[in-house]
């Protein structure tokens, strides 16, 4: 459980010995300067934290890391904001289950919340307020199963689609599952769905009843 604290300007680092207390000093290795990274875990909860402004991404689930719940947070300032999956190339993520709950996507976002890749995803009765360039992102048919959020859409008119397919074509990205259900669009905002609207592999990508937006 990551909860209750506030995750700002974190900086690349590594390759160096850092002093984790009076006595003592350990080698560190390189980090990329996300958030939160996941790696390869499970059953992970990040819940009522801000997070803002750092070198990579906010949150980072990758390597087969599944079980994942990221809820009621606070994020904003940021380009790439959650990357779920590792790579298109990577399979093992073709399990991954993540709920995206109660959050707030506020001033200063980019895209990427979340851009998901191979798995299931649930996106659940979050708060969207502008992008960029998008709000939610994927490659590899990852399953989104978006229910009650409230897209605000940026002025720009040709940045007001929530989703965003990433190297594929129509014809392939035609067959991935993604729904939207009881989403609250404004100023444009709008989301294109594909795939069945009914499919069995939403089950998969469902984890709590959706409220009203």
């Amino acid at each position: 459980i990551v909860h209750g604290i506030n995750i700002h300007d974190c900086k690349r680092t590594g390759n160096a010995m850092v002093r984790s207390s009076e006595t003592h000093y350990g080698w560190r290795t390189m980090a990329d300067g996300d958030g939160i990274s996941i790696f390869g875990s499970s059953h992970i909860w990040i819940d009522h934290n801000s997070l803002s402004n750092c070198a990579d991404g906010l949150i980072d689930a990758i390597m087969g890391s599944t079980a994942i719940t990221i809820s009621n947070n606070y994020l904003t300032h940021h380009n790439e904001v959650i990357l779920l999956g590792h790579t298109d190339s990577y399979t093992r993520d073709k399990m991954m289950q993540v709920t995206i709950a109660y959050n707030h996507f506020g001033e200063g976002l980019i895209q990427r919340m979340p851009r998901c890749r191979h798995g299931y995803f649930h996106v659940v009765n979050n708060d969207y307020t502008h992008w960029e360039m998008y709000a939610i992102g994927g490659s590899a048919n990852p399953t989104i199963n978006s229910q009650g959020n409230r897209f605000l859409a940026p002025g720009n008119r040709f940045a007001k689609e929530v989703t965003k397919r990433v190297g594929a074509g129509e014809g392939e990205w035609n067959h991935w599952n993604w729904r939207s259900q009881g989403d609250l669009m404004l100023n444009g905002a709008y989301f294109t769905s594909s795939g069945a609207e009914a499919s069995a592999s939403y089950a998969r990508a469902s984890s709590l009843a959706a409220k009203s937006s």
